[in-house]
């Protein structure tokens, strides 16, 4: 029973299982069908998409080719054109230049015809000529060669007479025109001087210990420098120069203010952008007290009273500007006491020169820069402040800018000139100015017949000595212009130079 069971079980098993796999198989086939049926499919879209894509990229790249070919054939057509259009014009041309060819060549052969009667002309009268000259030869009893050279010395001579006499008239002339003249030369004096003026009146030298306070100046990425340039309005040159900083500004007022500010910097050691606004500001405060206590002791000084406090303080001003190295406030204070002494000699009034003398100059310490003469300035200044009408004119009238109308306006203008022209009141260095005088000298010595040459009144003239057998009375005048020339062409020099030809006849012999 068991047995049969188990048999009965066990085929039931193997029926299942055989049933089992039957209907696996079936499912499996039926899938595998179904897989390649949609990958045929599949690839039949892929490859009828590729066919249009291929098609499209083919119609694409025909459209662009047909567009290049269009272009080529158009610039073709254009190239084309244009080469036309240029056979054409050289066509033209051509034709032209033919056309004047003929026309030159018929106006050479006209030419060629001229010529060749005026060769027969001249001709006919070079035979004239000779028979004169053979003529004229017999007649005087000279020969043409004699002849051509005493005709040529006269002609020298009339020649070289007729020069002076037009150089002694363009002279007679500029004297006539001596303003003019006047202007031209102080223009050429400004063009010899102005660069050295100019590094001489606008840079300060400021010291320091040691190159390292250099660095500190300067500041992490410069913003110290900065904040000094900033503050102060001053350019500072930090360069290689050992132990010195150079400080560049046209205003000497605010390089002061500069300059002070770096040494309390220094001294104090505590330099950053806070502090230098301090300093300087403090610094700006001190300088302007000074000025106007500079200005209130020059006027107790010179026994000036009443004058208006902005006046005063332009008088302290001047102690910051200079002139050819003369300090200005020296050189008002200079023409204020020469004003004084040349007043009382007159019988003129001393106060009013001495106060004019002292403000003379107070144009060139403006606060603000307006485009007028110093004397202008100076003289509107004082008008504005209140000053007497015959100080206001001296001070307008001490360069001629204005008409003088008061007898301390000549005294105000000549004290000037001889504070000025003094001796050692306005540098220069010496070894440009001895280098120039042994010029001078050596400049007049190259000259034939010049005996010796001095240059005296500190170069501003140049006297010359020649030896009376080889230089006569005319040839002296012309040494005299030739000097001058090269001395204005080549040289450089402050104002005028007076060239003086001087020719001494000495008949000298002993009673034995």
């Amino acid at each position: 029973m068991n047995t049969n069971i188990l048999l009965g079980i066990l085929v039931g098993i193997l029926g299942g299982g055989g049933l089992a796999f039957f209907v696996q198989n079936v499912i499996l086939k039926k899938r595998k069908e179904q897989i390649l049926k949609d990958a045929e499919n599949e690839g039949e879209a892929m490859k009828k998409e590729k066919i249009l894509s291929a098609k499209e990229k083919f119609m694409k790249l025909k459209e662009e080719h047909e567009t290049a070919m269009k272009d080529r054939e158009r610039k073709m057509q254009s190239s084309e054109d244009r080469a036309k259009a240029k056979e054409k014009t050289l066509s033209q041309k051509m034709e032209e230049v033919t056309r004047k060819e003929k026309d030159l060549e018929k106006i050479q052969s006209e030419i060629d015809q001229k010529h060749t009667a005026i060769e027969i002309k001249n001709q006919e009268l070079d035979k004239i000529q000779q028979k004169r000259v053979a003529e004229l030869s017999k007649i005087s009893g000279m020969s043409v060669e004699e002849a051509k050279n005493h005709i040529m010395e006269a002609l020298k001579d009339e020649a070289r007479t007729g020069a002076m006499i037009h150089i002694k008239e363009i002279t007679e002339e500029a004297k006539l025109n001596a303003n003019k003249e006047a202007r031209k030369i102080v223009i050429q004096t400004i063009q010899r001087v102005a660069t050295e003026q100019a590094v001489e009146n606008a840079v300060s030298v400021f010291n320091i210990e040691s190159d390292e306070v250099k660095g500190r100046i300067i500041g992490r990425e410069g913003r110290n420098i900065r904040a000094i340039e900033a503050a102060t309005g001053v350019e500072i040159i930090v360069d290689d120069t050992p132990e010195a900083i150079i400080l560049s500004c046209f205003d000497p007022v605010r390089r002061e203010i500069a300059r002070l500010s770096l040494h309390q910097l220094v001294s104090d050691g505590r330099i950053h952008p806070a502090r230098i606004e301090e300093v300087v500001a403090k610094t700006k405060k001190s300088l302007e007290e000074e000025i106007a206590e500079t200005g209130r002791r020059t006027c107790i000084d010179l026994g000036i009273h009443g004058l208006h406090p902005e006046l005063t303080r332009m008088v302290g001003r001047m102690k910051y500007r200079s002139s050819y190295g003369q300090n200005l406030l020296q050189h008002s204070r200079e023409v204020a006491n020469l004003c004084a002494v040349m007043a009382a000699e007159l019988g003129l009034n001393v106060k009013l020169a001495k106060r004019a003398g002292l403000l003379h100059d107070i144009g060139k310490v403006p606060d603000d820069e307006p485009e007028l003469p110093h004397a202008i300035l100076g003289m509107k200044l004082a008008e504005k402040y209140g000053e007497k009408p015959d100080v206001c004119n001296a001070i307008g009238a001490h360069h001629d800018e204005v008409e003088m109308t008061t007898l301390i306006s000549p005294i105000v203008q000549v004290c000037d000139a001889i504070s000025g022209a003094r001796p050692g009141a306005r540098r220069e260095i010496v070894e440009s100015y001895i280098k120039r005088i042994k010029e001078l000298e050596t400049l007049a010595l190259s000259y034939d017949g010049v005996q010796s040459a001095y240059a005296i009144q500190a170069g501003r003239e140049l006297r010359v000595l020649v030896e009376s057998e080889k230089v006569t009375d005319l040839k002296a005048d012309e040494l005299s212009f030739a000097i001058s020339q090269r001395i204005q062409t080549e040289m450089t020099y402050p104002g005028q130079v007076k060239v003086t030809v001087i020719r001494e006849k000495r008949s000298v012999n002993y009673a034995k």
